[in-house]
């Protein structure tokens, strides 16, 4: 009777821990992914910036690059990716470090960690997942075009049009009116790193909630511009 008494107790308090500490926990997962996250965000800035002389070579302008980039963010085929990888300092191809093979090493002499931000499809993705560390993130592009009440997501997801009159789609950054695009960011962390959930990712929205049902809400959302 006596184990049985204590055995109740033991059950009653560790419901009452759950209960008071368990949403706590859950705040300081996502506040730590989210500060991850958020250190990312100028790796994304730059990779819009930038024209790599072997990945981007179908660009002729970094800017044509980004137009690219938040047209086509909501095509399953061409979603964005990013995390930080295991990269090792003596051997960079086309500007970015080579995945560190090593099963050991010491951080900043053997490796050093960088940030790629990569479209699915690259061929130098499954290697750098293989060198991963910490998670991986899918993030989201919509255009920001101007109503009444200021800057709003466009109703037009997978495309870019002009900014003061919405109607009006642009399908080549040339013709594009502004010298801006601003777009909303929206990143969500994925549940697995291995190539093979990423390659596999679900990214429908059969909700029409303007997010992955897969996926669930984002993690935190960034408005973000490019310029000419």
């Amino acid at each position: 009777m006596e184990s049985v008494i204590a055995i109740g107790v033991v059950a009653v308090l560790l419901t009452t821990f759950l209960a008071v500490f368990g949403p706590a926990t859950q705040g300081i997962r996502r506040a730590i992914s989210i500060q991850e996250a958020d250190r990312l965000v100028s790796a994304l800035e730059r990779e819009m910036q930038l024209l790599r002389p072997d990945d981007d070579s179908s660009y002729e302008t970094a800017f044509d690059k980004a137009f690219d980039w938040v047209a086509n963010a909501g095509d399953e085929s061409k979603a964005i990716f990013l995390y930080n990888f295991r990269g090792d300092p003596s051997s960079i191809t086309d500007g970015v470090m080579d995945p560190y093979t090593g099963e050991t090493g010491e951080p900043g002499k053997e490796y050093v960690l960088q940030a790629s931000v990569r479209r699915k499809g690259d061929t130098r993705m499954d290697d750098e997942l293989e060198a991963v560390s910490g998670p991986v993130y899918y993030v989201n592009m919509r255009q920001l075009v101007f109503s009444d009440d200021g800057l709003i997501v466009s109703d037009e997801p997978g495309s870019i049009v002009d900014p003061h009159n919405p109607a009006t789609k642009t399908t080549d950054a040339d013709q594009y009116p502004e010298a801006v695009i601003a777009f909303s960011a929206e990143f969500y962390a994925l549940k697995s790193s291995s190539a093979r959930y990423i390659e596999n990712l679900d990214l429908d929205d059969d909700d029409n909630n303007g997010s992955p049902d897969s996926l669930g809400r984002p993690l935190f959302t960034r408005n973000m511009a490019v310029r000419r």
